[in-house]
């Protein structure tokens, strides 16, 4: 199918793991009845952003994958025909933990998942303490809707994972995500800080001529106290010459519906063909830290 509809579901998240499962449940409904054709969810959508503090009580937040969440997904993938996204917070066995997205089929299947490989530790954002890196690799599934390939938030800092995701056929890049601004360093940093983030994804859409949906979360978080992360949602999806189709406000829950026509993806990679003029012999030195 070359047109098809995406749903970005953008949204706060409350204290209640329970609530926002039912609420996302509710939105992926809303987004299913309004033509999506593929649903992402925003990054660990079942709780606030607990990565702000380092608490072993957190890791009670995880739950398996497949396991009750993605079932859930499944039954209203499978009612609708719709492709959903869902990212989780999965315990995998004891002390080992990832940042998982689920990926499920228009008919309910679970098509795998993706682990996120790259893993930060700033402040307020002190993920290595919860989450292993993935052992997923960078892959891309074949969906009722199209090929895609999904990452979640810190990856998308990384040009080398969206183009080996491309290099698979992907078409549409997914990245779940949960980012924000330090509220005592917006007014100095916020614009450019924001500017950055849109325009690197922005920048892999044009790089390897596919659509990208970055999906983020709204509200100011501070489950441990202090200042916390306002969340600065602006949800977005962007073509395969990297023009912004659709973006979300800054503090608003929106399901976002953005139709795409997938038949783009091929004339956009014709007429800039960077995949064809890559110089593969060339490239070797990626693998390596750093060139002394």
């Amino acid at each position: 199918m070359a047109a098809i509809t995406l749903g970005l579901l953008q949204h706060a998240c409350g204290g209640d793991p329970a609530a926002n499962l039912k609420k996302t449940l509710s939105l992926t409904e809303r987004a299913a009845k309004g033509g999506a054709n593929i649903i992402c969810t925003q990054e660990l959508f079942r709780s606030q952003y607990f990565c702000q503090a380092e608490k072993h009580d957190y890791f009670k937040l995880a739950e398996p994958v497949p396991g009750p969440s993605t079932r859930a997904f499944q039954r209203i993938a499978k009612k609708h025909g719709c492709v959903i996204i869902a990212s989780l917070f999965e315990k995998r066995a004891s002390g080992l933990y990832h940042n998982t997205a689920a990926i499920i089929d228009a008919d309910g299947t679970m098509l795998g998942i993706y682990r996120k490989m790259h893993i930060p530790d700033d402040p307020l954002y002190y993920e290595k303490f919860y989450f292993t890196p993935g052992d997923t690799g960078f892959r891309a599934w074949d969906t009722k809707f199209g090929k895609i390939g999904v990452l979640i938030c810190w990856d998308q800092w990384y040009p080398e994972g969206a183009r080996l995701t491309a290099m698979q056929g992907a078409e549409i890049l997914f990245y779940p995500t949960a980012i924000g601004w330090h509220p005592r360093e917006k007014e100095e940093h916020g614009v450019i800080q924001h500017d950055a983030w849109e325009t690197i994804q922005r920048s892999h859409a044009v790089a390897n001529g596919c659509f990208v949906a970055a999906v983020n979360r709204i509200g100011l978080e501070n489950p441990e106290g202090g200042d916390g992360i306002q969340f600065w949602g602006q949800s977005f999806v962007a073509g395969t010459s990297g023009q912004i189709l659709a973006k979300a406000s800054v503090d608003q829950e929106e399901v976002m519906l953005v139709p795409v026509d997938l038949g783009k993806v091929d004339g956009t990679r014709t007429h800039w063909p960077f995949l064809r003029d890559r110089r593969i012999d060339a490239y070797g030195d990626l693998s390596r830290r750093f060139i002394d």
